[in-house]
């Protein structure tokens, strides 16, 4: 099951559990409440959900006593794909092995609001969503009165145009890179955003690929600039509705 739910303020949620009840009463509880939701069905499941780069959960609630992969051979595989907060549910008492690996732990069975003060104190600790600085140009002045004096309006449109497309693609690898730690990926990506949205004079987008280009070994800003990098691209479309009117 994945990407259920939906309210932007509340982190994404990936929910690893082989019980079908457990699963499902979780997911009632977190989607009532506005969370979006990805659901695997065991540890395998979960490490491909994550490979594939369509997730990028900022929590991980999961099962620890599982068939198959589970534990701290589990908990490893997710730690090396993803940044997010990882909080052990199960029936019986966490290992103390288990306790020095994980973020917190809920035994089974927990309470809805046991479940929702756990995330409230996660959303405690993270820190809020970045703002682009709104006195920043979204794209350069100069840059659009050039191309306007040298082609038709209707062809300085479909270079923005081009410039938005190229942008939602860039930022679906980088989710991929970022979900797989790929260093190099994720500032080739930001080199190639700081160059193309630089020459179209798309000043926010630019700056922000040159952030990515920079990123250290561990990553440790690229989920936020990536959610930066969204609001740049949605400000990119807002200026074509507004400077090339249908």
């Amino acid at each position: 099951m994945l990407g259920i739910g939906g309210d932007r303020s509340y982190p994404t949620v990936l929910l690893i559990d082989d019980d079908m009840i457990s699963r499902e009463v979780i997911a009632t509880i977190l989607t009532m409440n506005g969370y979006t939701l990805h659901t695997a069905e065991d540890g395998a499941d979960s490490v491909r959900i994550l490979d594939d780069g369509k997730c990028l959960p900022q929590v991980i609630l999961v099962d620890v006593q599982m068939p198959g992969l589970n534990g701290i051979r589990l908990i490893k595989e997710l730690r090396s794909r993803s940044e997010a907060a990882i909080y052990a549910i199960s029936g019986s008492r966490l290992p103390e092995e288990l306790g020095t690996v994980v973020d917190g732990f809920l035994q089974k069975p927990f309470t809805p609001d046991s479940l929702q003060r756990l995330l409230d104190e996660h959303n405690l600790k993270s820190p809020a969503p970045p703002e682009l600085n709104s006195d920043e140009p979204i794209v350069s002045a100069k840059i659009l009165s050039q191309f306007r004096q040298m082609m038709p309006e209707e062809t300085v449109r479909e270079v923005y145009v081009a410039v938005v497309s190229d942008l939602k693609k860039r930022m679906t690898a980088l989710d991929l890179a970022i979900a797989k730690k790929d260093v190099t990926e994720v500032r080739r990506i930001g080199h190639t955003i700081k160059g193309g949205c630089g020459m179209a004079g798309a000043r926010q987008a630019a700056r922000l690929g040159a952030l990515l280009e920079a990123e250290s070994d561990e990553l440790n800003n690229s989920a936020a600039i990536r959610l930066e990098l969204k609001l740049a691209q949605e400000n990119l479309e807002r200026m074509l509705e507004v400077e090339f009117p249908a």
